[in-house]
């Protein structure tokens, strides 16, 4: 393998690269302007555009030209960033239009500040603009599972007509670890043509139009139906998780991103202490991965959400239990990091309750 050395940020803007993207748009914001500094002199070696709009809502209504040409886009942000975006997004969902959307998340509310954070769960993976509306959102452990999750996501958006979103978070973005972009596994997927482009009537019989507005309310349910029939088949399809340790454990994480990472330092310390406990990573938290939870129920004691917010993963872990255990949650916010001792120190609280 050929390992190099590279920062988060440029490593998600080179496997987009690699993965046939050749339009970038953004807008800068703390911890993600590496991405856009890559993107500027990378692009234009491999005939690509690097563009920094006046704005983040400039910069996604770019996204929205150029994925409707049919051309591989990308665009990252930053929480606050990415909120300004929302109006762009919901448009881009509603024209059936491909682009993969990275959020380099921070601590919040408002401008917040620029460490590590997990704070917009809710907003990624209910849609986040108005109406009814899903992405395949995808949540990486490190930087190279998201080099490797960056041609897939371009895949997806592509077979389904419909924006990704991976969401990454400061840490991840400005750490350095060694990744190996030359042997990327490509997926079988059979991309269907883009023959909805708008790439002008030499290429096409008849007007290709790309819109997101429909002044008829049975033409605008119809259209909305179909999309949900769309849904419907992402979260059949899309599902990815991970399983740790979780055959013989008695209490359960469950943490996604960065702070995967964390937990599973927290478990091996369990593990030595005669504590056994397990590890469910969601790498899809939209669709939110239901299977682990039926395979665990029945012998785990509890779960535990461990996230970098206030709780919100935690909702889709009480929904994906059901009641058939309890469900407990571990969080820092404003940039803080969970430290594995104190998570340690909960499971170990939580066990003793439960006995």
């Amino acid at each position: 393998m050929a390992r190099i050395l590279m920062k988060g940020n440029e490593a998600l803007g080179e496997a987009a690269i690699r993965a046939g993207a050749k339009f970038y748009f953004g807008y800068p914001i703390t911890p993600q302007n590496e991405v856009s500094a890559y993107m500027a002199e990378r692009l234009p070696e491999v005939g690509g555009v690097f563009l920094q709009a006046e704005s983040e809502v400039s910069a996604i209504n770019m996204v929205y030209g150029a994925g409707g040409a049919g051309a591989r886009v990308l665009i990252t942000s930053s929480s606050p960033g990415i909120s300004l975006m929302q109006e762009g997004i919901s448009y881009i969902v509603g024209a059936e239009i491909p682009a993969v959307i990275v959020n380099v998340m921070r601590g919040g509310p408002g401008l917040g500040g620029i460490q590590p954070g997990q704070a917009d769960y809710f907003q990624a993976t209910r849609g986040g603009g108005h109406g009814d509306y899903f992405m395949v959102v995808l949540a990486p452990e490190s930087i190279q599972e998201m080099v490797e999750i960056m041609q897939e996501a371009f895949d997806i958006a592509d077979q389904y007509r419909n924006p990704v979103m991976i969401l990454a978070d400061g840490m991840m973005g400005q750490m350095m670890e060694a990744v190996d972009l030359d042997n990327i596994k490509k997926s079988d997927r059979k991309l269907p043509p883009k023959t909805w482009a708008t790439t002008g009537m030499a290429h096409h019989q008849g007007k290709n139009i790309i819109n997101s507005l429909e002044l008829d309310p049975a033409k605008l349910e119809k259209h909305n139906l179909d999309l949900k029939k769309k849904y419907d088949e992402m979260a059949k399809n899309e599902v990815r998780y991970e399983m740790y340790k979780c055959d013989d454990a008695d209490i359960i994480a469950v943490a996604f991103g960065t702070t995967a990472r964390i937990v599973k330092n927290t478990m091996e310390m369990a593990r030595r202490e005669g504590i056994k406990m397990g590890l469910i990573r969601p790498i899809s938290v939209w669709p939110f991965p239901q299977e682990p939870f039926d395979k665990t129920a029945a012998h785990a004691k509890a779960y535990i959400s461990v996230e970098m917010n206030m709780g919100q993963m935690v909702e889709d872990v009480r929904l994906a239990v059901n009641g058939r255990r309890p469900v407990h949650f571990y969080g820092r916010t404003g940039g803080m990091i969970p430290d594995p001792r104190d998570i340690l120190v909960e499971v170990k609280n939580i066990l003793g309750g439960v006995r």
